[in-house]
């Protein structure tokens, strides 16, 4: 959230920037430290990551935070929730050591003042010799000079919208499944985001839709999630479903096995009340006019009607029509979960196989809302509570697709993905790197799998309550939440996922929680802690939310501001006015007006690619017109413009 004062909001970016990308931390720690920070709390947020880098360790919002926790101070710098403020000022990370260089920059201007405070107070005659009075206020203005260079031009900000996104923080998750997710992503080579993306939908897949939390008044939220990481092809995508999913397979051959004397006893009665009353019928066939014939028929015939016969338990699917989705869910309970490394379900839904988009299954079976399933051959059936997982991983391009599926984003198909678009790491991948260790795949094998078989029986959902703390975190997220909808709030180019954001991080919660307590989570209420670690998860996805609607729209758009940079960099002379470039430019699509390129010389300057020289004094008449320079690295021609 922007604040009113421009400097603060820079010393946010300063800090968004170390948290999102270690690798700027030592350019920045050259500018500033902890004392070039007019707010406080930036101080001591400086100091941490000062000390996580310097401690070879990550810089990231969460460790950060465990840092600060431990040393005390994490309530006083606001939590969690503000370094997320931070993560969210920063387009990208590169733009830390040019917003840097205004902290610094303005931190000097306080000191010129407070040296000046202290050259008025040594001008009073206190008996002290004029020499040492001049000589202790050179020296207090010397101090302040120190190494500063007024030329100095910092890095200019890039023009493009692309935001830099923040990296998985699997310090959230319980520590057998975070463990699981670093060292999948390190033997697999893969960004930590996607091996995050399917633990979490592997969590979902194992609560089985028999778990939901009551978050306040009226307000139960089932925790069933979907889940969907971007990423291009040769990403090893399969490779970390295997590993992720695998438990899941392992403990459904399980209960398939377990099941299969019952289903083959159900099926013997079945055949036998089948055979029983045909026999039955042809009696009575035979004896029209014996009632105790007919009425045994009868009998027979709706003890045959009445076998059931018990289905295989499948948790999990891949390739699936909307159709066969229904009938599955139908099947099982109101539970499934369908986990691919591919997109194709995307066009399934949008229609591909039938030519008519059916969302239904997808939309109520998220919501948990009542779902009716129509089948050729049996009477329809009500799902009363649906409760499907969605777990994909697909090729960015997917996405862009599916913003133009019929209904995908005006009926919230698209609100309901907590979705991840981490940057590739082809190219930069270790050859040899550490296999998953055996304890850590044995132990998440286990849990995972342990949570399968228990929820499994259960045919009514846990509903987990909120410690009192827990609820009031729950109100303050929503409260926090409310201003970032509105009208130019950071939120809204994606208003219809966040208006679902508190209920994410409320099923986020209770995921965490019963993978934190397995045995005793259905007894035990969410505390402060699992709800804090699920608002971090929270805000991670938000801002992976912002860069996937961007990219799904248009991609970046750098506008006029753009095309006059460029202009400026081939063609420019030094010192132009607004004058100058319109009469260049006339006619330039989007650049027309001289309004149009005041609007875009604006943007430069406050970018930093433009710096506007200093007005001689006015002698009489109208102002002399502003004229630019352009900032040399800029430039690809002789001097600046």
């Amino acid at each position: 959230m922007k604040s009113k004062n421009p400097i603060h909001d820079a010393e946010r970016v300063v800090l968004g920037a170390a948290m999102l990308d270690a690798r700027t931390v030592a350019a920045i720690a050259a500018v500033v430290d902890a004392g070039s920070f007019d707010v406080p709390r930036h101080g001591l947020i400086w100091d941490a990551i000062v000390a996580q880098h310097a401690a070879g360790e990550p810089t990231e919002a969460a460790a950060v935070a465990a840092r600060l926790n431990d040393t005390g101070v994490l309530s006083k710098i606001g939590g969690g929730p503000y370094l997320h403020d931070c993560l969210a000022s920063v387009a990208s990370a590169d733009n830390g050591a040019y917003y840097a260089g205004k902290v610094a920059e303005a931190a000097k201007r306080r000191a010129i003042k407070i040296a000046a405070a202290q050259i008025n107070r040594l001008g009073d005659d206190t008996g002290e010799s004029l020499a040492d009075v001049l000589n202790r206020s050179r020296a207090a203005l010397d101090a302040v000079a120190g190494t500063a260079d007024g030329d100095a031009w910092a890095a200019p900000v890039p023009l493009t919208q692309t935001r830099a996104l923040p990296r998985f923080p699997s310090a959230c998750l319980p520590d057998w499944v975070g463990d699981m997710v670093d060292a999948v992503a390190e033997s697999t080579q893969t960004p930590t985001d996607l091996a995050g993306s399917v633990a979490l939908a592997a969590l979902s897949t194992a609560m089985q839709g028999r778990v939901h939390v009551a978050a306040g008044p009226d307000w139960v939220e089932p925790c069933n999630t979907f889940t969907c990481c971007g990423l291009p092809p040769g990403n090893r995508k399969s490779s970390v479903f295997a590993a992720m999913v695998r438990p899941i397979l392992d403990a459904e051959a399980e209960l398939a096995e377990a099941a299969r004397p019952r289903i083959i006893e159900a099926v013997t009665e079945a055949e036998i009340a089948r055979r029983a009353a045909e026999q039955a019928l042809a009696m009575a066939s035979k004896n029209p006019g014996d009632p105790d014939l007919a009425n045994g028929a009868k009998s027979a015939a709706r003890e045959a009607d009445e076998a059931t016969i018990p289905v295989a338990p499948k948790l999990v699917a891949d390739d699936i029509t909307p159709e066969a989705a229904k009938s599955l869910l139908a099947e099982q309970g109101g539970r499934l979960a369908i986990l691919s490394a591919e997109g194709g379900i995307f066009a399934t839904i949008a229609g591909r196989y039938s030519g008519v988009p059916d969302l239904d299954a997808f939309l109520k079976g998220h919501a948990g809302d009542m779902l009716r399933v129509i089948r050729k051959s049996a009477p329809a059936e009500y799902v009363a509570a649906p409760a499907l997982t969605l777990g994909l991983a697909v090729q960015p391009e997917v996405l862009r697709d599916a913003a133009r599926m019929p209904g995908f984003e005006d009926r919230g198909l698209l609100a309901r993905f907590l979705f991840t678009l981490p940057a590739s790491t082809v190219g930069s991948r270790n050859p040899s790197p550490m296999p998953v260790p055996a304890p850590v795949k044995a132990t998440y094998a286990r849990k995972l799998a342990g949570l399968v078989h228990a929820m499994h029986p259960r045919a009514e959902a846990v509903v987990l309550e909120l410690t009192p703390e827990a609820r009031e975190r729950v109100v303050a997220m929503e409260r926090e939440r409310e201003p970032r909808l509105g009208p130019g709030g950071e939120w809204e180019p994606i208003l219809s996922w966040a208006n679902k954001w508190t209920g994410a991080v409320v099923r986020l919660a209770g995921l965490l929680h019963m993978a934190q307590y397995p045995t005793a989570g259905p007894a035990t209420p969410i505390d402060a802690d699992t709800l804090d670690a699920a608002t971090m998860l929270g805000y991670y996805f938000a801002d992976h939310a912002l860069g996937v609607w961007s990219y799904m729209g248009t991609g970046a758009e750098t506008g006029p501001a753009a095309a006059l940079l460029d202009w400026l960099a081939r063609h420019g002379q030094s010192g132009m006015s607004v004058r100058d470039m319109h009469r260049a430019l006339r006619g330039r699509r989007g650049l027309a007006t001289a309004d149009a390129i005041r609007a875009a010389v604006a943007r430069l300057v406050d970018h930093g690619y433009l710096r506007e020289r200093p007005r001689g004094p006015r002698k009489g008449g109208r102002p002399a017109s502003p004229r630019y320079d352009l900032h040399p690295d800029t430039a690809t021609t002789g001097g600046s413009v």
